[in-house]
């Protein structure tokens, strides 16, 4: 049987990679992740690597620009952007690109991929326990959006990190397949994006060097859907292991 570990505290979806976040009380969970999650991105046009994106890594201020939607139950691409400033330009209009290439000092172009955009898998953890304790050691207020995660778990135990012993099984949402499911792959490898205050930008490079320290540069876990389904804020969270789990027990290797 699963066992409880705990409920959903938080959702949150970023629709624009590096821009900020909604904050969600339900969410549908497909293949790809969140309905409407890190669909679209800003490609820098003249760079011919193999991660052509622009990130906040790059470009902090990119945190500060706010997609905006007329109906705020869509999972559609937002229709229009809030840049810091507070001006509302449409989200593929020239106008914006235009911005943000000023400020990154090369051309931009916004893209959208229906299987969205992530740097690792389709779903992002971490515990309220862990968020608390990495502010702790950095002497920072905790602020889950530094983290930027999609789902955000108070502990029925409130242990930090706790999240680790889930890598290589499955959290379910709820007690029926109406429920979505993830299959836990692997802890997140944290970069500089953790040191960006949400609201100002401002950097503390202590929250990052914390985590170095303290957790070989890992904080909270990567998730793959292996249900699709609906998630709440306030609904129960299930743990199984993989040598319980049916679908992942018998996986090939």
């Amino acid at each position: 049987m699963p066992t409880e570990v705990g409920h959903v505290e938080a959702l949150c979806r970023y629709p624009v990679k590096s821009m900020s976040g909604e904050s969600l009380q339900t969410a549908d969970v497909g293949w790809h992740g969140i309905d409407g999650d890190r669909r679209l991105a800003f490609r820098r046009t003249e760079d011919r690597g193999g991660f052509p994106w622009l990130s906040a890594s790059r470009l902090p201020e990119l945190i500060l620009f706010s997609p905006r939607r007329g109906n705020a139950a869509s999972s559609g691409p937002p229709t229009h952007v809030r840049t810091p400033e507070g001006l509302e330009l449409a989200t593929f209009g020239a106008e914006l690109a235009g911005d943000v290439a000023r400020r990154h000092g090369s051309p931009v172009e916004m893209m959208y991929l229906n299987r969205g955009i992530f740097d690792e898998a389709a779903i992002s953890v971490i515990t309220a326990a862990t968020v608390d304790e990495i502010g702790r050691l950095a002497a920072e207020h905790p602020d889950a959006r530094r983290f930027r995660p999609n789902i955000v778990i108070a502990s029925t135990v409130s242990v930090p990190f706790g999240e680790d012993a889930w890598v290589g099984g499955v959290l379910s949402f709820g007690t029926t397949d109406a429920y979505a499911a993830i299959g836990i792959t692997n802890r997140d490898e944290r970069c500089s994006i953790v040191n960006f205050d949400p609201d100002s930008a401002r950097p503390n490079a202590n929250v990052l060097k914390a985590i170095v320290r303290e957790r070989t540069n890992k904080v909270g876990v990567y998730g793959t859907v292996t249900r699709r389904g609906r998630i709440a804020v306030g609904q129960s969270v299930f743990f199984e292991p993989a040598t319980r789990h049916p679908r992942l027990a018998s996986a090939p290797s």
